[in-house]
């Protein structure tokens, strides 16, 4: 009886305990129903980092609303996820109190990995945070994480909202936005906005059609097929001059609205832009808690960083065409939205040791053996072995074969489609298909990293869907936004 006392008793004190934390970072007592952006330079190389201060806003009035607000969840302001490279954090200079936080990852971020950075060639990149506009003087900073993958600050400064060098200037687009599906106020909801870049005037309806097209998969694929009603979807026909974009390698250039282009950081698929400032001021013409550039062509990439933004190509072409532009996009909101990280290995990419083999990675299905035992120990059954056994062997003889084929063959469908069918006949016959445990080979590591599921969106050029791991990663971030 004295021991259910006490219990009791620990019960009712930390439940006074939430509630006062809960209290002291109520929206409407630090906040008003409108957004602050904060505009900064990102320099450094691979070991070295440098954030200034660029410029802040008090974002402008939204056109589809006539007002301006914080779109984003008003009840779940400190960051609980652990997720991202990088996480600002914004505190109340008179009480020093934690008042609002989020993990990002960022285009400098990768860029440290890439050869340019190992050299010691120095760059610069511009990137943005945003946060509820605050009622009274704070504190803006920004960690980093470290070699072991915790965060240490690397920038602060003091920010007062009614300073007059905040600029608060209306920005005037002649471009046309709305919804393409409402379900609830921005608050409550997943707010994804999809951005045109490459689209001319005369091609805004076929704009629409890709990303009717690109979204009808997205919530045909689980979890977001059961989670639809948490989403609401805006567009921008933001418009371009040219038709298509840069192609830095076939000495293509086109003056867009956004600047998205291949080659970035010189693989050849990467799709990006480094236009931070200019995707900002669009993207505020509608609510917003992602960013989704698609980009006017027909040509295979894309890209998604987390918490910045996402891109993919709009179609493919000819002979070829597959569902490949449908795969990136669902692909690539994966890592933007949820934080997933690559679980393929085979495949030329940018970065050098993007995952040191002796830390455990943040991402939520990329893991490091420790111990026997991986981050996601609690979905595996006990008898599954660690590592999981899963014909690897063979399945790397088969990618060597995919990497052999012409992509301008008129075959290339053919044979891409043969040996593809022979690799889900190898998935087909491992003990271990459908149980979670952990398969080496992820996050472009052949050996020494680990991904939760012999299959997976995030695993294969496929729409085989989400694993487990990554959809308990997205339906957690949507519970985020929504609760």
């Amino acid at each position: 009886m004295k021991r259910n006392k006490i219990f009791w008793l620990l019960a009712i004190l930390f439940s006074l305990l939430l509630n006062t934390t809960w209290a002291a970072v109520r929206f409407e007592k630090y906040f008003v129903d409108k957004t602050m952006r904060v505009d900064f330079f990102h320099t450094g190389i691979k070991n070295k980092e440098i954030v200034s201060l660029d410029k802040v806003y008090e974002e402008p009035a939204l056109l589809t609303h006539q007002r301006q607000l914080w779109s984003g969840n008003k009840h779940n302001l400190i960051d609980t996820l652990n997720l991202g490279k990088y996480l600002v954090k914004v505190s109340d200079v008179a009480t020093n109190q934690l008042i609002f936080s989020r993990g990002f990852c960022s285009l400098f971020g990768e860029w440290q990995t890439t050869d340019e950075a190992e050299k010691g060639i120095y760059r610069t990149f511009h990137e943005s945070v945003l946060f509820p506009f605050p009622k009274k003087m704070i504190q803006l900073t920004i960690a980093a994480r470290d070699a072991d993958n915790f965060f240490q600050d690397i920038f602060s400064t003091v920010i007062d909202p009614n300073s007059r060098f905040i600029n608060r200037e209306a920005r005037r687009y002649n471009f046309q936005t709305g919804a393409l599906f409402k379900h609830g106020d921005p608050d409550q909801k997943v707010d994804l906005a999809i951005l045109a870049d490459g689209y001319q005037h005369n091609e805004m309806k076929l704009f629409r059609q890709d990303i009717k097209r690109l979204l009808d998969v997205l919530f045909d694929t689980l979890p977001f097929k059961t989670r639809k009603k948490d989403f609401n979807v805006w567009y921008v026909e933001s418009l371009s001059l040219d038709s298509g974009i840069d192609e830095p390698r076939r000495n293509n250039w086109r003056q867009t609205a956004l600047g998205a282009s291949y080659n970035s950081f010189d693989s050849p698929r990467y799709v990006l832009s480094f236009e931070n400032r200019q995707i900002r001021d669009i993207a505020s013409l509608v609510p917003y808690d992602q960013i989704y550039i698609v980009v006017n062509s027909e040509r295979y990439g894309g890209g998604g960083i987390f918490n910045l933004y996402s891109t993919c190509y709009a179609r493919d072409k000819g002979e070829n065409s597959q569902w490949w532009p449908e795969y990136v996009f669902v692909h690539e909101f994966g890592h933007a939205f949820a934080g997933l990280g690559d679980e393929y290995y085979s495949s030329e990419v940018a970065y050098n040791e993007f995952y040191p083999l002796t830390v455990d990675p943040w991402e939520p299905n990329v893991a490091i053996l420790k111990n026997g035992t991986v981050k996601w120990n609690h979905l595996i059954q006990d008898e599954t072995p660690l590592p999981t056994p899963w014909g690897k062997a063979a399945y790397d003889s088969l990618g060597k074969a995919l990497m052999t084929l012409d992509r301008s063959d008129s075959t290339f469908k053919e044979k891409y489609q043969q040996v593809y069918q022979q690799r889900e006949q190898l998935f087909l016959n491992q003990q271990y298909r459908g149980k979670v445990g952990a398969f080496e080979g992820s996050g472009y590591s052949s050996e020494g990293l680990y991904r939760p599921f012999i299959d997976c969106i995030m695993f294969s050029k496929s729409l085989v869907g989400f694993c487990p791991v990554c959809s308990t990663a997205i339906e957690k971030m949507i519970d985020f936004h929504t609760r």
